[in-house]
């Protein structure tokens, strides 16, 4: 608004200065933005009071939760280009898998780089590794690659006859993969080395196959073994097991919706999601339905099985705890999207801004907050009590609980290393004539 003020009789005529008049809506604006700016730089502070000049946590606010880091560690990747594209565990070796092809193992306890490996070619899709007790598994392009655990050396090459869509999986006598077109392979492992010996391989891949399933759609979990099935299920909504030797169907289970999450499996129950919204809890050797659980959403990631308890997390529908024996709801966390692990019966899991979020395993009830900054990855961890967290640019970062020297096992119990046992201290005679003294605690 425009106002004219008059001046004054500073000479014989009037003078008039035409002024701009102070609009309120102006200012109450400024106002608003310098309240915006404020809240906002509020927030990064108060976001970034938890974290370290690196972006990870601080050590004082692990403290508060009984928490220290572990190790830290960088795997083998140009920050400036690549980025990492897997994060796998077993009870022994970690596994970072980068765009550019390359393998870093580390010491899960001590995070020393146990050897890293190239496989492949820069930017080749892969898949995320499988292990055993001697060997991890990886597919990168339509090459499946056997690793010695221990040296980090190629034991054998494989070449696969389609496009694969799953990782491999393996039992004592034979690895399977699926593939885009519906089709499951199973390979033999005693023939792969015996023609990698003769220098047959990749060449020769087919003399190794033992069977070949079809299927009518899309492979999308790795199959899984029990000892007398191979199960696997497909993107046509259906899960199919069928005998290790002979590829003879042993039962088809069929749902009303694609299935495209990756399954799990805790003894001879196999669970499995599906795009109807619905949760499985299926016998392994002859199908049978032990329970169903209606998320209501539907679930695109695998669940994970610890200590007798179920997590499931379905798109935009929070953490479920379940019952594995019988699928009974124990709690629902609205604000965790994606399990991490468990230890101490605290929950690990990470919420809508990525940090991580740590609630009661008994009742889902919040502890505390751990903002992890630049750490966006994790590794969802249902072997062990540790919390392994990485950049895209392949830091990596283990963090425990005060005390928590040894692992606890939580898949393979059997897998623990036998911990040396020490005799307990006897106190030290005093001297005749001299008082006693009381044990140093």
């Amino acid at each position: 608004m425009n106002t004219w003020f008059d001046t004054g009789p500073a000479t014989n005529s009037r003078s008039f200065c035409f002024r701009k008049k102070a609009d309120p809506m102006r200012y109450t604006t400024l106002a608003a933005l310098l309240t915006c700016s404020w809240l906002a730089m509020t927030a990064t502070a108060a976001a970034q009071q938890g974290a370290t000049g690196d972006g990870f946590i601080s050590t004082t606010l692990l403290n508060r939760y009984g928490l220290e880091t572990a190790w830290t560690a960088q795997a083998v990747l140009n920050p400036s280009r690549d980025k990492v594209s897997h994060l796998v565990l077993d009870e022994e070796l970690l596994y970072v898998q980068a765009s550019n092809g390359i393998v870093t193992a580390f010491d899960t306890e001590t995070g020393v780089r146990a050897w890293a490996i190239r496989l492949g070619s820069f930017d080749e899709p892969s898949f995320p590794a499988e292990s055993n007790e001697n060997m991890v598994m990886i597919v990168v392009g339509t090459m499946m690659y056997g690793i010695d655990k221990r040296s980090g050396n190629i034991v054998w090459t494989l070449r696969l006859p389609g496009a694969p869509s799953t990782s491999p999986s393996a039992d004592a006598t034979q690895v399977y993969v699926g593939t885009l077109d519906g089709s499951v392979y199973a390979y033999s492992l005693k023939k792969i080395k015996e023609l990698y010996s003769d220098r047959k391989l990749p060449q020769w891949s087919h003399e190794a196959l033992v069977w070949r399933y079809q299927a009518s759609k899309e492979i999308t979990s790795p199959p899984l073994t029990s000892g007398r099935t191979v199960n696997f299920a497909s993107r046509d909504g259906s899960l199919y097991a069928v005998s290790p030797n002979r590829r003879e169907l042993t039962f088809q289970f069929e749902t009303d919706a694609p299935i495209v999450a990756p399954m799990a499996q805790w003894g001879d129950v196999q669970y499995l999601a599906s795009e109807d919204s619905t949760f499985y809890a299926i016998n392994a050797v002859n199908g049978q339905v032990l329970w169903e659980f209606i998320a209501g959403l539907p679930v695109r990631t695998s669940p994970e099985v610890v200590r007798g308890n179920l997590y499931v997390h379905p798109d935009r529908g929070g953490l479920f705890c379940l019952n594995a024996a019988d699928g009974v709801q124990k709690w629902w966390q609205p604000r965790m999207k994606e399990f991490v692990a468990v230890a101490n019966d605290i929950v690990f899991a990470r919420d809508d801004n990525k940090d991580i979020m740590m609630v009661s395993a008994m009742d889902g009830r919040t502890v505390g907050r751990l903002p992890t900054g630049r750490y966006v990855r994790h590794v969802s961890n249902d072997r062990t009590d540790r919390v392994y967290l990485a950049t895209n640019t392949g830091r990596i970062a283990a963090i425990r609980f005060r005390g928590r020297d040894f692992p606890v096992y939580h898949k393979h119990p059997e897998r623990l290393p036998l911990l040396p046992e020490f005799a307990p201290e006897i106190p030290a005679i005093p001297d005749a004539g001299l008082p006693a003294t009381e044990p140093v605690q």
